[in-house]
């Protein structure tokens, strides 16, 4: 079991930046392979962005790439999403998520159905 607790959404004007964090309650290096995750208002979740469990690999929802940078801190057990040049359609709550999976990531990566560990969500707002 691993508990996650997001932060750092708030609202900014179209082309701004936040820092969304995600606290782990136990250690998740070597251990979680992790990802990011929005919902928007009637829409379907969908995956932003994952990392594996060594930090080093990634992968990026097609809409992101280039503006958004996932990086895990494992000393702190928490794990951030750098998010620039923001428009408004990446207006949503942003959940993060961890499972135990230690393999290669992929697209498979950013299906919420393969996480069972959530946060309570942060919410983020961009406006034109």
């Amino acid at each position: 079991q691993v508990q996650l607790v997001e932060s750092g959404g708030g609202s900014v004007q179209t082309g701004g930046s936040l820092r969304l964090s995600c606290a782990a309650s136990r250690n998740i290096a070597r251990r979680y392979s992790m990802g990011w995750f929005r919902q928007a208002p009637g829409k379907d979740r969908e995956g932003v962005a994952a990392i594996d469990t060594s930090g080093v690999g990634t992968y990026y929802a097609d809409p992101v790439k280039g503006r958004f940078t996932i990086s895990l801190d494992s000393g702190k057990n928490t794990l951030y999403l750098e998010m620039n040049s923001l428009k408004p359609e990446d207006t949503a709550m942003y959940y993060c998520a961890a499972r135990a999976y230690m393999g290669t990531i992929g697209a498979a990566a950013l299906h919420h159905q393969e996480y069972p560990y959530w946060g309570q969500g942060t919410q983020v707002t961009v406006s034109s």
